[in-house]
């Protein structure tokens, strides 16, 4: 399982497509999946309600939204267990990681505070959550990630920036402590890709990261055909 991170407008979505796109030419199969679950899930929703500042003072309580988020993976844990035995990759837009770097941030807390040794105990140890077999950050400067969300917004206008996407602080200490977790290999081991590289380049890395995780098997040694799941939505 492949956990892909990074701030709001980095390129994860784009990253796990490509991901997918690279093990499904080596005939692997993958499942897509992709948090907050806004559409599916009652504590996702009310968290992204929260964030557009619905539910009074919710938003302004760093664990409460911390604890919706979890209960949305919580709530897919089993599939996603499932999903680790039935394909050969399982790729994650936003995990537990986000969770964490947000809150911590909020907090203006490093990667070793309490509030990253809280979301572990609750996330892994309480609710069961599973643990990625590698992370992924799509770092990316902030100042890009921001310009990428009013374009997202402008180009959609039912794609609102939410109190998250518009802080540009939060973001800027967000991207510190995403650094933070992957000097520390908190949780998994890590990996690190450039938001500004380009198709070319992005497919090459994609493969290479595939590679990585399902051997160097040409095409079609994996399984006997491609098969890719998308439980995705749009971040």
């Amino acid at each position: 399982m492949v956990a892909v991170e990074g701030l709001d407008g980095a390129g994860k979505a784009t990253l796990v497509a490509a991901l997918a796109d690279a093990a499904a030419r080596r005939g692997a199969s993958v499942s897509m999946h992709a948090f907050p679950r806004y559409d599916a899930d009652v504590h996702a929703a009310l968290a992204g309600e929260a964030l557009h500042g619905a539910h009074g003072d919710l938003r302004s309580s760093v664990h409460a939204m911390a604890v919706l988020f979890a209960l949305d993976r919580a709530g897919a844990a089993a599939d996603l267990r499932a999903a680790r035995e039935a394909y050969d990759l399982v790729l994650v837009d936003r995990y537990v990681a986000s969770n964490v770097a947000y809150g911590a941030a909020r907090q203006e807390q490093d990667a070793g505070g309490e509030f990253v040794a809280w979301v572990h105990a609750l996330e892994i140890e309480r609710l069961g959550v599973p643990a990625p077999d590698v992370q992924v950050l799509v770092r990316v400067p902030g100042e890009v990630a921001a310009r990428r969300v009013r374009e997202r917004a402008a180009a959609d206008p039912s794609r609102t920036p939410d109190g998250y996407e518009s802080d540009a602080a939060l973001q800027a200490r967000c991207a510190q402590v995403y650094d933070e977790l992957v000097s520390r290999t908190w949780l998994a081991p890590w990996s690190v890709v450039g938001a500004d590289e380009g198709h070319v380049a992005l497919t090459r890395t994609a493969e290479s990261l595939v590679a990585e995780r399902l051997g160097t098997e040409r095409s079609g040694d994996i399984a006997s055909g491609s098969s890719v799941r998308s439980d995705t939505i749009e971040t």
